[in-house]
């Protein structure tokens, strides 16, 4: 691949073009808002001047609700040698452009699973798809050069390539996306007219379950409009979870003893539940989950605290997994939690104490 046109210079499709450009392909930038693009060619995305012919592939990287118009134009006028579209819905688009009669052979749905809760250009990186995986819908009429040039445009991206039916694509990210963003959101409406005092008390718990519902709302309309049986059908399974949970929590307030004991059962049946799922999602790198162990640190809120933790248990000889940190309320202070392998949680511990940190035992 030597060039390419990204229409839509948004987070999405921005990063594919720091990501390319930086592979020396050359890319050319369109957004219906000028600026966009010009805000993009500013970053290093590619250039926002029109190209002199049919560039190798053509990125659409615009709202699902626009994709099938989008590319549509961009067949008639033959900007590409091959198509293809970065939404996150897939079936949709591909029925709406198959009723339009268009020959679909040079085109390819995808969708790179990685995003942010800021939009736009400003928002976009090179790195947003590295080690993050990027479905690929092909059908039996997609020819062998669209799917190369997906291919290389994934490889390019330093993301991982995974085949999937298109209508099969929806129902998942149905379930691993789409429905958690709306339940995101319905946790934290609660806390738009909560009491201030409750609100001072919100920890790491609520900040993990609360923080998808930042994105944009006019962005996420798009999504949901494309997608809206699978996860209607999602919601509504949850719907009865939810019920069989209150019907369970009333009875723990029962003065009847079995009325009590059935309640604590239906609880614990849907913790449990919640436990067994939660061990199915993938770990680091995309492997089977890892058990770690936390070292958890008193820190300061002052510059180079994390990175002298870091340089201290690379001393140690102990690799970090994964870091979260939890800052006290009303003090320039917190924890940081340093995910380790539970072999190596007693050695860090040591070393830190032994270089003045405060770990919490």
């Amino acid at each position: 691949m030597r060039t390419a046109l990204v229409i839509g210079a948004g987070l999405i499709g921005t990063s594919a073009a720091l990501s390319l450009t930086s592979r020396g392909v050359t890319v050319h930038l369109d957004d219906h808002d000028s600026d966009r693009a010009r805000t993009a060619a500013s970053l290093g995305a590619g250039t926002d001047a029109v190209p002199d012919g049919p560039v190798d592939l053509v990125i659409v990287a615009v709202p699902p609700a626009h994709v099938a118009g989008a590319l549509a134009d961009a067949m008639a006028r033959g900007l590409g040698r091959a198509y293809l579209d970065v939404a996150s819905v897939k079936g949709g688009p591909r029925r709406e452009l198959e009723a339009r009669g268009l020959d679909l052979t040079a085109y390819l749905g995808t969708h790179p699973m990685s995003g942010k809760e800021k939009s736009g250009p400003l928002a976009a990186t090179g790195d947003l798809f590295e080690g993050r995986p990027w479905v690929l819908t092909p059908t039996r009429d997609t020819d062998t050069e669209a799917l190369n040039l997906a291919l290389e445009l994934v490889s390019f991206c330093r993301a991982v390539p995974i085949v999937m039916d298109a209508d099969a694509h929806d129902r998942a990210v149905a379930l691993v996306s789409h429905m958690p963003h709306l339940v995101s959101s319905m946790v934290a409406a609660r806390l738009e007219h909560a009491d201030e005092a409750a609100v001072r008390l919100c920890g790491p718990g609520i900040r993990d379950v609360t923080r998808i519902a930042a994105s944009d709302p006019r962005m996420w309309i798009d999504i949901l409009s494309a997608n809206p049986g699978p996860v209607a059908d999602l919601l509504a399974d949850l719907s009865a979870d939810l019920d069989e949970t209150v019907r369970a929590l009333r009875a723990l307030q029962s003065d009847d003893e079995a009325a009590r004991k059935e309640g604590a059962s239906g609880v614990e049946d849907v913790l449990r539940r919640g436990n067994a799922g939660r061990t199915r999602v993938p770990g680091k790198h995309g492997s089977a989950p890892r058990v770690y162990e936390a070292v958890v640190v008193l820190i300061t809120d002052q510059p180079g605290q994390l990175a002298r933790i870091f340089a201290d248990a690379e001393g140690a000889g102990v690799n970090i997994e994964d870091v979260r940190i939890e800052h006290a309320t009303g003090q320039q202070a917190g924890h940081v939690q340093l995910m380790v392998e539970p072999q190596g949680a007693s050695v860090l511990t040591q070393a830190l104490r032994g270089r003045g940190w405060a770990v919490r035992s």
